[in-house]
């Protein structure tokens, strides 16, 4: 999700809009380093849905055959049904009015929805194996009771008739947006709630992230035939349809509904935009994807200028973030105007058409196509773990825009540590461990989320050394990519590159709020004495210049590290976390030492850093 910043469509072309490729490329799952024992469960979905483009109302039937991979027995099973926060007094509702700093994308919307303006996702009809089973609708669970317990390894197949209304879009889904787009439908069907060695994940939708189980999606959709369709997935039928990829529409159905076939391999989510409107033009990466961009023929020239100006670095991004994490693996991706704010989903993004160029570019695409990486391929749990995605996305999308964009800055992250160490000296900072619902504000959770969280792999560069950091995201990528990693396991990873121990820094930077302060205490002659003020423990990096006008930069190891990490410093002895100062002797007289003097240390008091 996008952080809070401080002509005639022509035919020939649709049809790559919505898939893309005919035959669909699946993903193989590597074979990688996982720890022993690793499983996680399995879900292939087939929905037929008919969409009712005048009420916003859908039927649909799904098949879900559910793989139990686990060790335990389950007796329950649980569904999302996320349109149902899209009502009055419901958990997002009542949240957002009582919360000290509401989005102000939803305030009090909700409560004044009408009921033809609510979402909602109703089940009629549920059996496993053919048997009918017990169910409750509980807000944006639903709770099912289980005919016969699923064993482990087994693999029972769930039947479901449901009904559901599009709201009128206050955040993410919805209809009829303030662009004018006519659905956005994401997190729009009855979905398995995740189960793993922590148990169910069945939380409420209040207003942050999603978190699904791996599969393989075959969805067909009904619509009104003016409609274009793009989202994740490969179209299967373009010729029942009446399209083709090369060559205008010709002979097409003369009914009033079109059904679009799509197939996805090896995603954990569904999402699709439609619109009458749609231009969609695409974009061949060099040895990658096919880029679709799908956006309205109604805005101004000026916005469609933007939009075809973008493509181009849409395409340096994905080459950049696959250099620097790992390949897409998919055929496609598409960047679609859903018309709010932006946000990640499964080959695919939805976010606001208009506005200017640097900011559809630089300030949404980066952030939003970073997401592919994390949390898409690799999919933590973002209800736990937000900064795990929107950090860790925050970070390769900002060092992406400085090199794409020539930016020339030393320190790409810079706004990253100055928005953290706001944060850290605000008082109202929690540990990044919170639940993303948790947070006491809002501002609290994106600062923390977004820059702390993206401050975490940039200082983590610092600490274990740039290649390193490097090696360790493409290893974690390797490693990880199909799964569900949690913190412990870019942790275990940095470790296994580089030989250091770092579990410390899991534990401070992220299960605390404890603070980094390290200052400059005395300089004597040749003796310079340091001082540890705040509590988190750091290795440190020192320029010393002399009175002769020479430097010489000292790296200090942090004891509890058992190592150091590669330098062309000069290595002195390590420093124990609980003594509080250290001292050390230079071979020259001292003019002035300067702690991390290029700023990759997140010191909340640079004032002191130098002397």
């Amino acid at each position: 999700m996008k952080k809070l910043m401080i002509p005639t469509l022509c035919l020939s072309i649709i049809f790559a809009c919505s898939g893309f490729q005919q035959i669909p490329n699946t993903p193989s799952t590597p074979q990688n380093a996982t720890p022993s024992g690793y499983w996680q469960q399995h879900v292939d979905y087939k929905m037929n849905i008919d969409m009712d483009v005048k009420t916003y109302q859908y039927k649909g039937k799904q098949t879900l055959v559910y793989t139990n991979n686990s060790p335990d027995i389950l007796n329950r099973v649980y569904y999302h049904l996320f349109f149902n926060a899209f009502q009055p007094g419901s958990e997002m509702d009542v949240r957002s009015r009582t919360i000290t700093d509401p989005d102000r994308r939803v305030k009090d919307r909700i409560s004044k929805l009408q009921p033809n303006e609510i979402g909602y996702i109703k089940v009629n009809t549920l059996t496993q194996n053919g048997t009918p089973l017990k169910h409750e609708t509980v807000g944006t669970v639903l709770e099912v009771d289980l005919a016969k317990p699923i064993q482990p390894g087994e693999s029972v197949t769930f039947d479901m008739d449901f009904d559901g209304q599009v709201p009128v879009q206050i955040r993410r889904s919805g209809r009829n947006n303030k662009e004018g787009v006519a659905l956005s439908m994401a997190q729009w069907y009855p979905k398995m709630a995740e189960y793993d060695f922590e148990g169910w994940h069945a939380d409420p939708y209040i207003g942050r992230e999603f978190f699904g189980v791996w599969g393989d999606f075959d969805v067909k959709i009904t619509i009104d035939k003016n409609y274009i369709i793009g989202g994740t997935g490969y179209l299967q039928n373009p010729n029942e349809i009446g399209y083709g990829y090369e060559t205008v529409a010709v002979n097409r159905p003369k009914t009033k509904k079109l059904t679009w076939h799509f197939v996805a391999p090896m995603v954990h989510d569904f999402t699709w935009a439609a619109d009458p409107d749609y231009i969609h033009d695409t974009m061949q990466v060099p040895n990658g994807p096919m880029l679709h961009f799908l956006y309205k023929s109604t805005m101004s020239a000026e916005n469609k200028d933007n939009w075809k100006h973008m493509q181009p670095k849409a395409v340096e991004l994905i080459q950049y973030y696959s250099n620097l994490v790992g390949n897409y693996p998919y055929k496609q991706y598409s960047i679609i105007q859903g018309g709010d704010g932006g946000m990640e989903y499964g080959m695919c993004t939805l976010l606001l058409g208009e506005g200017t160029y640097e900011g559809l570019t630089k300030d949404v695409v980066s952030h939003e196509m970073a997401h592919t990486w994390f949390q898409f391929l690799l999919a933590n749990n973002e209800s736990k773990h937000p900064w795990m995605d929107e950090g860790f996305s925050t970070y390769i999308e900002y060092n992406a825009v400085n090199t794409i964009f020539n930016e020339g800055k030393e320190n790409p992250l810079e706004e990253a540590y100055n928005a953290y160490i706001y944060l850290a000296k605000s008082g109202r900072e929690q540990p990044l461990t919170t639940q993303g619902d948790r947070y006491v504000f809002n501002r609290s959770y994106s600062l923390a989320s977004y820059y702390k969280g993206a401050v975490f792999l940039a200082q983590l560069g610092y600490i274990m050394g740039e290649e390193n950091l490097d090696l360790t995201i493409k290893k974690y990528f390797d490693d990880f990519m199909f799964k569900h990693p949690k913190p412990l396991d870019i942790i275990r990873t940095a470790e296994k590159v580089s030989g250091l121990e770092l579990d410390w820094y899991l534990t401070d930077f992220a299960q605390t709020t404890n603070t980094i302060d390290y200052g400059v205490k005395t300089i004597e002659g040749n003796n310079i004495t340091l001082e540890r003020i705040g509590l988190m423990p750091m290795p440190i990096d020192i320029t010393v210049t002399y009175t002769d006008g020479s430097t010489e930069d000292f790296y200090i190891p942090l004891q509890m590290m058992r190592g150091e990490k590669p330098t062309t410093a000069t290595i002195i002895k390590d420093w124990a976390w609980a003594y509080p100062t250290y001292t050390f002797t230079t071979k020259k007289a001292v003019k002035s030492v300067e702690i991390d003097a290029k700023n990759l240390m997140a010191d909340i008091d640079k004032g002191n850093n130098r002397k």
